[in-house]
């Protein structure tokens, strides 16, 4: 199963350090835009940019740690909770 994870790369510009993670695995792909990693037979792919720190020479096969965080690009409304009629109403 290929998991595809949103990023940003410049980890130290964003959040806090409760929102950070990391993979550690060998290296199946690697661009100026992505690093794919794997991890217990998974994909896990990963954006990247000029902005992110480390490394510029890495290259298939080698062994890594990738530190990242996941940050909400939108968020989409698909309507509200519905109140329930039955229920108390507390005073």
């Amino acid at each position: 199963m290929k998991r595809s994870i949103a990023v940003f790369a410049a980890t130290m510009l964003v959040g806090t350090a409760a929102y950070a993670y990391q993979v550690t695995g060998p290296v199946l792909e690697v661009t100026d835009t992505k690093i794919v990693v794997e991890k217990d037979k998974e994909k896990w792919e990963i954006a990247r940019d000029k902005e992110t720190k480390g490394a510029k020479d890495i290259k298939k096969g080698d062994r890594v740690t990738v530190q990242y965080n996941m940050t909400a690009t939108s968020i989409e409304s698909k309507g509200g909770a519905k109140k329930d009629d039955k229920a108390p109403v507390k005073k």
